[in-house]
């Protein structure tokens, strides 16, 4: 069921956004080469307790989760892009990080991801990385009342095609606000006009993933991290998104502590 937010609710979505956004901010300034994963999830675990915040993935199992999640963050690391578990791996110069949180406080939800390279960066990888960038901007600025979402998916397909990478769509940005991961789905590509009619108060986790060469996953055997089927890397980048009168407003921005 698709739910719509009152302006009131939109506002008391605000401190989730910005307790994930910092969450995140904080991860991405500490990690380097040389962390490691459990220790990120150790991290995300002790600012979840001091903000007074719920985890939204520990106990979390869905139909495609072969266990529940057991860890409060995404740790996705090169060839795996989605649904990273964990574990006891040591950030090697050049790895490629995709951290994946969401949390709720006070009763909302708040969902985002980034992605980037600890130590020295491969062109091809910051490429990766700034192409769901700049698709999720597109998808931002189509997010607007009187459009719908296959615009959304449109937007986000059409400069990922244009710089040359295939699309998987069996993951995609979804509804979020007492849950996680709510109606309706907003897959990657689409097509405008489409869908699901964009109205106020509607609210999205829009999250534009890439993988370098292809299109297919694989699970890995912890039955939660995806990975590419051809060891190519990828990059996810994502924000919870309000749809109001006025506009998009990203409730997941980190611009507020002086980051992107």
């Amino acid at each position: 069921m698709i739910e719509l937010r009152t302006p009131a609710e939109i506002e008391q979505m605000r401190p989730a956004g910005r307790f994930v956004a910092e969450v995140l901010a904080t991860l991405r300034d500490e990690t380097k080469v040389g962390t490691n994963l459990l220790t990120l999830d150790r991290r995300a675990h002790d600012m979840i307790r001091r903000a007074g915040a719920e985890s939204c993935y520990i106990d979390y199992h869905p139909s495609f989760g072969a266990s529940p999640f057991g860890k409060v963050i995404c740790t996705s690391i090169n060839d795996a892009v989605l649904h990273g578990l964990p574990f006891d791996y040591t950030l090697r110069d050049g790895d490629l990080v995709s951290l994946d949180f969401a949390a709720s406080v006070d009763g909302w939800v708040a969902d985002s991801a980034v992605s980037f390279v600890v130590g020295t960066a491969r062109d091809e990888d910051l490429r990766l990385i700034e192409t769901t960038r700049i698709a999720l901007d597109a998808a931002i600025q189509t997010a607007t009342v009187g459009n719908r979402v296959g615009d959304v998916s449109a937007a986000i397909a059409a400069v990922s095609h244009g710089a040359g990478y295939s699309i998987n769509t069996d993951f995609g940005g979804h509804g979020v606000g007492r849950v996680m991961h709510g109606d309706p789905h907003v897959p990657n590509d689409g097509k405008p006009g489409r869908g699901y009619p964009l109205r106020e108060g509607l609210v999205v986790a829009l999250e534009p993933w890439l993988l370098e060469t292809t299109d297919r996953l694989v699970t890995d055997p912890d039955g939660w991290t995806l990975r590419s089927a051809d060891g190519s890397r990828g990059a996810h980048t994502e924000h919870t998104v309000a749809v109001t009168a006025e506009g998009p407003i990203v409730l997941t921005d980190r611009g507020f502590l002086g980051v992107d």
